[in-house]
């Protein structure tokens, strides 16, 4: 059965912001193991409009950057939407209800699948879905913005923290 994983860049008032965080190497190089080992990825709109960049092959990008996007591209993905009509390659598109339909998701599927977008994991923490939260911690202060948060959580027990690239704490967490 697989696992559901949210996970996002975070700052340390709590915020997430896809253009304030940029990788070092070592951080990056984390990302593209992580989405190689993925069973897929499941989005909301919005965030699946964010990562639809690494769809494009971009002949300015570096060999880390075509290692993400080649990962990337190369899983499945279930979006999330009511607005959408379709979706990109590898991805499907999903209207039907979370509460039925995420269960017999990761019945099918062995594996992580991540979950992508702070509204979608709101809405999936509330059902008891979400098996882990990872937060990648960045010592920045945004003073505003999107909360990576919005509403009560479960409570949740630590599994583990780790140092990643030169700046970066990984905390990630179960459900208690």
């Amino acid at each position: 059965m697989a696992r559901l994983v949210f996970g996002m860049n975070q700052s340390l008032d709590g915020y997430v912001d896809h253009e304030a965080f940029a990788p070092d190497p070592e951080l990056f190089g984390h990302f593209i193991a992580q989405t190689a080992a993925e069973t897929g990825c499941l989005y909301g709109r919005r965030m699946y409009e964010v990562m639809r960049y690494w769809d494009d092959d971009d002949p300015g990008w570096d060999d880390d950057e075509r290692a993400f996007a080649a990962a990337w591209c190369g899983r499945p993905k279930w979006v999330v939407s009511r607005s959408l009509t379709s979706v990109g390659p590898h991805a499907t598109l999903v209207r039907d209800d979370l509460q039925s339909w995420v269960p017999a998701l990761k019945a099918e599927h062995d594996g992580e699948i991540e979950v992508g977008g702070t509204a979608l994991a709101a809405s999936l923490g509330r059902l008891g879905l979400i098996d882990e939260y990872r937060i990648y911690l960045h010592p920045l202060v945004l003073g505003g913005g999107k909360p990576m948060f919005s509403g009560p959580l479960p409570p949740l027990r630590l599994l583990s923290q780790e140092r990643v690239g030169n700046d970066t704490v990984r905390l990630a967490y179960a459900p208690a």
